[in-house]
């Protein structure tokens, strides 16, 4: 009697066939790489051996050898130096796993549970790693058409999104990854020249960067020291005019997250200083709840009816609550001073002396200086 190992061998051939025949039919980039036959033929073979290896090894629950990974990097290295371009590179493995998966469903019994369950707990770890090979000699092969600026974007690129192949790459083009890892992110407008910001942030601190959107800026840097995020946020005021910055730390595996979160930061942050959620807690969350910020908008609105009291505000918070040197600063009588944030008081019934009052206040303050 057959097993659910015999099945798949003998569906090798088979199921080889419609994986290639679904890549080339769904996805019109990665067929463009096809040149001839003969590159037909090389990505049949590999299908067919990648199935006849992952039945061999499941049944011996052995893992993928140095070798087997070195073949399947040396395939996606050669459909990296075709040209494919990266953002295929996911659907690519999408589609294989999800054949892989499909065959195994497809040859499977009402007997087959044990085995079953070796299988998908065998691809579960040894895909990823396959998965990791692949995508780093893909990478590899797209280096020939990639500038140095070009390569450390793309660490950066792969490093936000925690890949797997991340870390690698880093060492292959000299740039290892710290064990941990901050995200700044920068919001500027008007938009600068992509290269340009990319190169000097590389050229002046070695550490990659990458553009996430029009106005939006990520650079990737050890977590410590606090030097470095200090340098680079004075080259990025002096670059890009005063930006929006926020900042988080994570491992690799979390960097997603921090990359979130220091976005949310720097939406709500005032230009020309690096701010983590600890800082702007408060501003944050007003920004996701509309009825506050309704609400703080309406304040907003109140003292924008005054004698410049949104100015006093900041200056007053500014020097710390100090009468005499925000009086100065202002270059008004202390009393009047006094005046001001009693018709603050007057507007918005909030003591702008209050630990209260200093929190929801100089959220105002910011939101409108912004």
């Amino acid at each position: 009697m057959d097993d659910l190992y015999d099945r798949l061998r003998r569906r090798v051939a088979t199921n080889a066939r419609i994986v290639v025949d679904t890549c080339i039919a769904e996805l019109p980039e990665y067929a463009a790489t096809i040149v001839d036959h003969r590159d037909l033929a090389g990505m049949l073979d590999f299908a067919v051996f990648i199935r006849r290896r992952t039945v061999d090894l499941t049944a011996a629950d052995e893992p993928m050898t140095p070798e087997d990974l070195a073949t399947i990097a040396s395939i996606g290295r050669v459909r990296g130096e075709r040209g494919m371009p990266h953002a295929v590179l996911p659907r690519v493995l999408a589609l294989h796993a999800a054949a892989t998966f499909r065959e195994v469903q497809e040859a499977s019994g009402a007997r087959d549970l044990t085995d079953t369950m070796q299988v998908l707990s065998w691809l579960s770890d040894q895909g990823s790693a396959g998965q990791r090979a692949y995508t780093l000699g893909f990478l590899n092969g797209q280096r020939r058409f990639l500038s140095p600026t070009g390569q450390v974007r793309r660490l950066a690129e792969l490093t936000l999104a925690a890949d797997p192949a991340a870390a690698s790459y880093g060492e292959d083009i000299g740039v290892p990854l710290p064990d941990r890892i901050r995200v700044v992110v920068a919001r500027c407008t008007p938009p600068h020249p992509v290269d340009e910001v990319i190169e000097t942030v590389w050229q002046r601190h070695r550490v990659p960067a990458t553009w996430t959107g029009p106005h939006e800026l990520a650079v990737v840097l050890p977590a410590e020291p606090d030097t470095l995020a200090a340098t680079v946020t004075e080259d990025l005021n002096a670059t890009l005019g005063r930006p929006c910055l926020g900042t988080a730390t994570a491992t690799l595996s979390a960097l997603p997250d921090a990359f979130s979160l220091a976005r949310r930061v720097s939406t709500v942050a005032p230009g020309g200083f690096l701010y983590t959620i600890a800082d702007l807690l408060l501003e944050v969350a007003v920004r996701e709840m509309p009825e506050i910020e309704r609400w703080l908008d309406g304040l907003a609105a109140r003292l924008s009816s005054g004698p410049d009291l949104i100015a006093t505000l900041d200056v007053y918070y500014r020097c710390d609550l100090n009468r005499a040197e925000a009086a100065s600063t202002l270059h008004i009588h202390p009393r009047t001073l006094d005046y001001r944030l009693q018709r603050i008081r007057d507007l918005t019934s909030v003591d702008p002396h209050t630990t209260h009052g200093i929190r929801v206040l100089s959220t105002v303050v910011t939101r409108v200086r912004r």
